[in-house]
């Protein structure tokens, strides 16, 4: 694939990484990723992946800039207030990198529209707040055959997996969670979180896609990673395939 001079100099420092290379960054170039939720986790992830040279990022998340939401959701300024979050992010992102497309979609994702929002993508992010969300999203990642980046952070606390259920060794997002009916969202709205948190966790979630993206390493699929702001402590714990999981066992 060709780079622009203007590409050339943008990316001078991953393409002189022997490891990643011309190659890495002509494979960022032509993919696709989708990203559900704008937010905390969105918000520094969206950045990472624009300023990486993704090829193209859509946004989805159907939520308005409220003043509250500035303390950790980095994409945004004052003067975004009111606006669409999906519409002010692909702002933000061309202003940052005009070498890239952004699509904004500013809706709920469900079961209704999942398949047309998602389809078409070469991997898939998920920053929500919701459960019935997460699962959503995990269910048609599964059924697209694409790996998926999830994050999660609470008040001190965060963690990141990639899960790649269409896979034969690898788990998919039930084989960790299971299919809960009650589970309770965990909002930061009524639990608060630490700003900085949702920096390193979203970060972490664009570091795992650009690997995924790029095969600069091999893939982390199938281990989850944790991080406790309070004891800045890091540790990753194996997640295993379920045989017996209803999602990906017979995959």
């Amino acid at each position: 694939m060709d780079f622009s001079d203007d590409e050339l100099e943008r990316y001078a420092r991953h393409l002189v990484l022997p490891e990643f290379g011309g190659r890495g960054q002509a494979a960022l170039k032509s993919a696709r990723v989708a990203v559900i939720g704008a937010g905390g986790l969105g918000s520094p992830c969206l950045l990472m992946l624009a300023a990486a040279g993704v090829g193209r990022l859509t946004i989805i998340d159907d939520d308005v800039v409220a003043l509250s939401n500035l303390q950790r959701q980095v994409l945004f300024t004052t003067a975004d207030l009111g606006a669409m979050k999906a519409e002010a992010a692909c702002t933000r992102l061309h202003a940052l990198n005009p070498e890239i497309d952004t699509v904004a979609v500013p809706l709920r994702l469900d079961g209704d529209n999942g398949d047309a929002l998602l389809a078409g993508h070469d991997l898939v992010i998920d920053g929500s707040d919701s459960f019935a969300t997460r699962l959503a999203v995990a269910d048609l990642a599964l059924a697209m055959g694409v790996p998926l980046v999830s994050g999660a952070v609470g008040p001190w606390d965060g963690q990141v997996a990639v899960f790649a259920g269409h896979l034969p060794d690898r788990p998919c997002y039930r084989c960790f969670v299971g299919s809960p009916t009650d589970a309770p969202d965990r909002n930061c709205a009524a639990t608060g979180v630490l700003g900085a948190l949702t920096g390193i966790v979203g970060n972490l979630m664009a570091m795992e896609a650009i690997r995924e993206l790029s095969g600069f390493a091999p893939s982390s699929a199938g281990r989850l990673t944790l991080y406790d702001a309070r004891q800045g402590r890091f540790r990753s714990i194996s997640l295993p395939k379920d045989p017996a999981c209803p999602a990906c066992s017979a995959q």
